[in-house]
């Protein structure tokens, strides 16, 4: 079998950032695929579970809500690898285009208080695996080391 366009990237020389991973014509439209990398692939810790579940529900809850984005958002979900997100928009889009939109979502998830949006039993199937303190730690070290000072190499996949 052919490797999918995601297992060709070099997960070595991968850093924290905001890739466009795929584009793909739906119809008369364009679904552009971003991976919203936030740790250094087999360089440090993946982030556990519960965070990245906390992150789900939030990211999910703002950008479906976002007045511009929403309409155009079609997934916000966790990597199996656990090293960062999918987010998948309606448009032809480029990296640098949803930066601003990241640093949102991601200032929402590291100052919100009260209860994580969908997460009761009736609403989630592990709604206990949650862990907002982390969360919120996990998206202000996203917006500080990576978000807030991007530069051109952590918006384009490396060679």
């Amino acid at each position: 079998m052919k490797k999918i366009t995601s297992f060709t990237i070099d997960h070595l020389k991968l850093q924290p950032g905001i890739y466009v991973s795929r584009k793909d014509p739906v119809g008369d439209q364009i679904v552009t695929t971003f991976d919203i990398r936030m740790t250094s692939p087999n360089e440090e810790p993946v982030m556990n579970t519960a965070e990245l579940h906390t992150i789900e529900h939030l990211a999910a809850t703002y950008l479906r809500n976002h007045k511009e984005f929403g309409p155009k958002m079609l997934y916000w979900g966790p990597m199996g690898c656990r090293t960062g997100n999918y987010l998948l928009l309606i448009g032809d889009y480029e990296s640098r285009d949803i930066l601003p939109l990241m640093i949102e979502t991601f200032e929402f998830i590291r100052d919100f208080e009260g209860e994580i949006p969908g997460a009761s039993a009736k609403d989630c199937g592990n709604y206990l695996d949650m862990n907002p303190g982390m969360a919120k730690y996990l998206a202000a070290r996203y917006l500080d080391q990576v978000l807030y000072h991007i530069t051109p190499d952590r918006l384009t996949y490396p060679e």
